[in-house]
């Protein structure tokens, strides 16, 4: 694969990719910058156009909230919006669950509070007669505005909420049938008459309101469809505004007919399974590449990409973000089985952690993710203590640590419990673990998509373990298949060129890597090929590499503040990335708790870099220009005892 230029965004608060109206990251291009957010500084916050969407709602989806505060809400009440009944219960649950009103006489005798589901059907004219048009229904989550952290909690923890791309389409239905009524009334002599507004998209509009006011029982409802993401064609023709973020997004994501979105899905399962090899990259059209791959016969008896019979696209489930799917396996797990703990292994991604924490039981942390945490948990089994699941990221992030999945394995196989993996960072191209997990999950915003334009999460069960069955049948009477048809279609086209991405990528990251290495000016590279290198080659591939993942620290925060500013490239939330990319990780991930991640060798001064596919030589020489511009040199000298220039 050619190496790629990529305008870099410098502009604070612009979208990551530029001109991109559903990109996931955001620019923030100094230290102080990310500082000031984590501190919901005005002059930062204030001038944020989009973030990474778990924690930032996208204006589109804000809008589309007003909207519902406007038809639905009390003056005492906001709302927040998900695909399906289901995840607006899970959320009313957990508010009902840590909500406490701010009662500045006695809290603790506070009433309950009053939240609200209520749904919306947003429905285009003319569905029979086109493919390209359908209804969605939102579902509303009302509840008192002080308990709008709490509400937001879930939408970050659990990753349901409604996609930006689903908040686009039905305020593209609702503003043409206000545009339609205002001309109608403007020009009611006139056969046809276009408000100078915005275009007319729809001949006509209508919608179905349902509403609960039922604080905890909302049964008398009628379940609704699952919501589809048709695009109607007509929409792109009519509309510049439409016009033209089809362009930036046929641009960077280079997608399809919205007809092929159920296509794109069994695709996407059948890639995530390991199924499909080697996809040649033709010239054929987008529509044979795609019947290429949906019809192509699998063998189930093969040994897949994943290294282990038996796994197909049956295997495989679909999820509107990567934190969907860790949440969803959790749910899954307690749902199978005894009530008891997790144990988290390695120091998690923040989210996972506080899944574990908040929904079930709770959890054991250890966060080391060492062969002594192994010790003790070993321990903690042999006195008799029960847990359901171990979750683990190999390797983890962002310090790069493999943990010893065939030990782990050994001892959930001797204890009964379950191996969650998450391979976001690893990959399948590059390592081969499911043959130790019961679950693996992954991210499918991150390397798998990389071009930072949509979301999607993935879960594969191991089909050779004993818990499969059941964990199979729990899942299929559960499942929800609620990826929003548009973001399905970006994510298949996006993850065709994949494999060759990160053989590329591995190969700039780890020259990148063995150049830092060797500076005085940094104290430590953490990157698989260093961190626990041991247990990662048992499950490196014999042609995978160590990913485009690393983190550096410094032997101060003004030379870790002093290399991030000055780097090249652009800066911001996110990883897996098709343009290198970088955060100081610590101060976005765990500024309200440094001291408590400095316990596990987490740094409050670590930067996190994301390699991408620029020019090799270009890359070097940015890094390069953000270690020139260190001056403090009296650390450097301070602790040139205790650097290896030849590591």
């Amino acid at each position: 694969m050619t190496s790629t230029s990529y305008s870099i965004p410098t502009e604070l608060g612009s979208p990551i990719p530029a001109n991109t109206s559903h990109a996931i990251s955001v620019t923030l291009p100094t230290w102080q910058d990310n500082v000031d957010y984590e501190e919901a500084a005005e002059r930062v916050v204030s001038r944020m156009t989009c973030g990474y969407p778990r924690f930032f709602i996208h204006p589109q989806i804000k809008q589309l909230i007003t909207t519902c505060d406007q038809k639905f809400a009390k003056p005492t009440e906001t709302c927040l919006l998900f695909p399906s009944r289901k995840s607006a219960r899970r959320c009313r649950d957990f508010i009902l669950q840590y909500y406490k009103q701010t009662s500045p006489t006695s809290p603790s005798t506070s009433p309950t509070p009053c939240v609200r589901l209520a749904e919306i059907t947003v429905i285009p004219p003319d569905q029979a007669k086109s493919s390209f048009q359908g209804s969605v229904t939102l579902h509303v989550v009302l509840f008192p505005k002080d308990a709008f952290p709490i509400a937001k909690s879930y939408w970050q923890h659990a990753g349901e909420g409604i996609s930006s791309r689903c908040a686009e389409y039905s305020l593209n239905i609702m503003q043409a049938k206000h545009d339609e009524k205002s001309s109608i009334t403007e020009n009611c002599n006139e056969k046809s008459s276009i408000s100078l507004r915005r275009p007319i998209f729809h001949k006509r509009y209508s919608s179905n309101i349902r509403t609960s006011n039922i604080t905890n029982n909302d049964s008398t409802l009628t379940e609704p469809k699952s919501p589809t993401s048709p695009t109607d064609s007509t929409f792109a023709e009519k509309s510049a505004t439409v016009e033209e973020n089809f362009y930036v997004e046929e641009r960077y994501g280079r997608n399809l007919p919205i007809t092929f979105a159920d296509k794109a899905k069994i695709a996407l399962r059948r890639r995530i399974a390991g199924v499909l090899g080697v996809e040649e990259q033709n010239n054929a059209s987008e529509i044979d590449d795609l019947d290429g791959v949906i019809n192509r016969k699998i063998e189930s008896t093969n040994v897949t990409e994943r290294g282990i019979k038996g796994v197909t696209e049956d295997d495989v489930f679909l999820f509107s973000t990567g934190m969907s799917s860790i949440f969803h396996a959790h749910r899954y797990i307690m749902s199978a089985f005894p009530p008891n703990k997790s144990i988290c292994f390695g120091f998690p991604y923040v989210d996972t952690l506080k899944i574990l924490e908040k929904f079930g039981p709770g959890c054991h942390l250890y966060g080391n993710g060492t062969s002594e945490d192994i010790d003790q948990i070993e321990n903690l089994l042999e006195s008799g203590e029960k847990i359901s699941a171990l979750f683990c990221e190999f390797p983890s992030n962002p310090l790069c640590k493999s943990p010893d999945l065939k030990r782990l394995s050994s001892l959930a196989d001797k204890y009964d419990f379950l191996l969650v993996v998450d391979e976001t960072i690893g990959n399948f191209v590059n390592v081969s673990v499911l043959e130790w997990a019961d679950i693996l999950v992954s991210s499918l915003t991150k390397i798998f998509s990389g071009a930072s334009n949509v979301m999607g999460g993935g879960l594969v069960l191991n089909p050779q373990k004993k818990h499969y069955e059941k964990l199979k049948q729990v899942i299929e009477q559960d499942y929800e298949d609620l990826i929003w048809s548009e973001d399905a279609i970006f994510l298949e086209r996006n993850s065709r060129t994949f494999r060759d991405r990160i053989l590329k990528i591995n190969e700039s990251t780890e020259e990148l890597c063995d150049f830092l290495s060797k500076s005085p000016k940094i104290k430590e590279v953490y990157y698989p090929k260093y961190i626990t290198p041991e247990i990662y080659s048992q499950y490196k591939k014999i042609n995978g590499g160590y990913g485009g993942l690393f983190s550096l620290t410094f032997y101060s925060s003004k030379a870790s503040q002093q290399f991030f500013d000055s780097l090249p490239i652009a800066k911001g939330p996110s990883l897996g990335t098709n343009f290198t990319l970088a955060c100081p990780y610590t101060i976005l991930a765990h500024y309200f708790e440094l001291d408590w991640a400095s316990k596990f060798g987490v740094e409050a001064n670590l930067v996190r870099v994301s390699v991408g596919l620029e020019d090799r030589e270009m890359l070097l020489k940015g890094f390069q220009k953000g270690l020139d511009s260190i001056t403090d040199e009296e650390e450097i000298v301070k602790n040139a005892d205790v650097i290896c220039i030849d590591k």
